[in-house]
């Protein structure tokens, strides 16, 4: 392990001096990235699960469903639908809007008790709750009676005649509110659709409870601080998205505690140019040689917070989806291509699964990729074809990262690329 040092910064208490490389380093290892991509055989995404605590779920699957590319990012091809089934049916996670919407673990829920308490009180102020009190009613009393159900499930307002997929009818607007009041959960997803039930009769007592405010941001800072390594305030209330008052309010505290460390890392500036400030939580490793690579989600806690992701990587990142077509510069879904612990491309992938074929509709190389990006970028794109079964991998010639125009997927394994 490289060791930081500690220095003076003015009359501040001293704080542990962190080169980029180590920051960087440092972000990794907390992630879950590691020199290798063995897994527990019993449990073999508790390593994964653990560095990420919140499990982003979004509903594009060009390629594949978000939730499922952190696991294949840090260990490599593996079994969806026995993730799946470790998600939705061991009891150990829930589903709640913890950074967007989210699992997380059944333990951490309480923390969240606050947001609840805040959804609850936006909708009274705003008169939701009395418009919908029949249909809040109805919606309680047909999941007591009849148990999971989906939104069409309990829909009695037929479909046609409203608009948009997010004109949603009365029934619908109930059953959202109930959950992010925390009422009712998402007990399954089924087509990506959520299955709703009401939480005391499928949590189990402990997760029904509420923390204090103040105590859950202080517990979630801790939580965020374990899984980037080193953060600023921004980053750290980022993680679940905080606001920055409460956030810097727990930071503070564990900062008094000894539980943060106060670090300076080179290179991280303020907008007016000072020092910014950041803090390594105590328990963070370090590591002195740290490389992988690995095709990314857009909602990848890596790179999801685009300020951190240009900190850390110099990496100038947006997802192009609600771009127009005529005005996105790389593409529609490009996944973040990350070679040797840094950010070297983006690739657009689209999955032909009738046809068994990954589509590489654009790829793209940074500046400063490193020479044997091409190389890695096929690698993994053969993973990720063998990963969904696929038998051909099809490059459209679209941008500056020379590929194949079509290769058969080799899946071999995982080699760790040497730090430059």
């Amino acid at each position: 392990m490289s060791q930081p040092h500690a220095v003076g910064q003015g009359n501040s208490p001293a704080a542990m001096e962190l080169s980029a490389n180590q920051a960087r380093r440092a972000a990794l290892a907390a992630q879950g990235f590691s020199a290798s991509q063995r897994t527990k055989v019993r449990r073999p995404f508790d390593g994964a699960l653990d560095a990420l605590h919140v499990l982003q779920l979004d509903s594009v699957n060009v390629f594949a469903r978000s939730h499922y590319l952190p696991m294949f990012s840090r260990h490599g091809g593996y079994d969806r639908e026995r993730l799946d089934a470790h998600l939705w049916r061991s009891g150990e996670f829930t589903e709640y809007w913890a950074h967007e919407a989210a699992l997380i673990p059944v333990a951490d829920r309480p923390l969240f008790g606050w947001r609840m308490e805040q959804f609850r009180q936006r909708a009274e102020l705003q008169g939701l709750t009395e418009g919908l009190a029949a249909e809040i009613t109805y919606v309680r009393q047909r999941l007591a009676a009849e148990g999971p159900m989906s939104s069409g499930d309990l829909e009695r307002e037929p479909r046609g005649g409203r608009g948009t997929w997010w004109d949603w009818s009365q029934t619908k607007r109930a059953v959202e509110h109930l959950f992010g009041t925390g009422e009712v959960v998402s007990a399954e997803r089924v087509g990506f659709q959520r299955r709703y039930a009401l939480a005391e009769q499928f949590l189990p007592e402990h997760a029904l409870g509420t923390a204090p405010a103040h105590e859950a941001h202080v517990r979630l800072v801790e939580k965020a601080a374990l899984r980037l390594g080193v953060g600023t305030a921004p980053d750290l209330a980022d993680y679940h998205r905080l606001k920055r008052g409460p956030a810097q309010a727990a930071i503070d505290q564990l900062e008094q505690e000894g539980v943060l460390i106060p670090a300076a890392v080179e290179g991280w500036k303020t907008k007016a140019g000072q020092p910014e400030r950041a803090w390594v939580h105590r328990d963070a490793h370090i590591p002195s040689r740290l490389a992988p690579d690995a095709l990314l989600t857009p909602f990848d806690p890596l790179v999801w917070f685009r300020p951190r992701a240009e900190r850390l990587f110099h990496f100038h990142y947006r997802i192009e989806i609600y771009t127009p077509k005529e005005k996105r510069q790389y593409g529609y879904y490009c996944l973040p291509l990350m070679v040797g612990g840094r950010m070297a491309g983006r690739i657009d992938l689209k999955a032909d699964r009738a046809g068994a074929a990954l589509l590489v509709q654009a790829a793209w190389q940074e500046p400063s990729a490193p020479k044997h990006t091409p190389d890695v970028a096929q690698r993994l794109l053969s993973q990720a074809a063998a990963w969904h079964g696929l038998t051909e991998v099809r490059s459209a010639g679209v941008g500056n990262l020379p590929l194949p125009a079509r290769w058969d997927p080799q899946f071999g394994d995982h080699q760790d690329a040497v730090e430059d």
